[in-house]
């Protein structure tokens, strides 16, 4: 199982109790991994209205995860 460093932002940091982490998942992509923590850590926001980073690039929901990748859940910016 790779081993993925997570880092949340905004709602999402407050939903998990954490801004970041360290997890093994067996999650081929990040898709997957978003549903797999979305069953710990009942996110509310549907990926549909989020942007995924992989390795500090924007990437797309379905590109597959590799050992020691950084993942960025980026929900919507709210304020003004």
């Amino acid at each position: 199982m790779p081993d993925i460093e997570l880092q949340y932002f905004a709602q999402l940091q407050d939903e998990a109790g954490r801004a970041h982490e360290r997890r093994q998942t067996p999650a081929p992509t990040a898709a997957a991994l978003y549903d797999e923590l979305r069953n710990v850590y009942g996110f509310a926001l549907a990926p549909a209205c989020m942007r995924v980073a992989i390795n500090a690039a924007f990437a797309p929901w379905d590109q597959p995860l590799r050992e020691g990748d950084h993942v960025a859940f980026i929900p919507p910016v709210t304020g003004g």
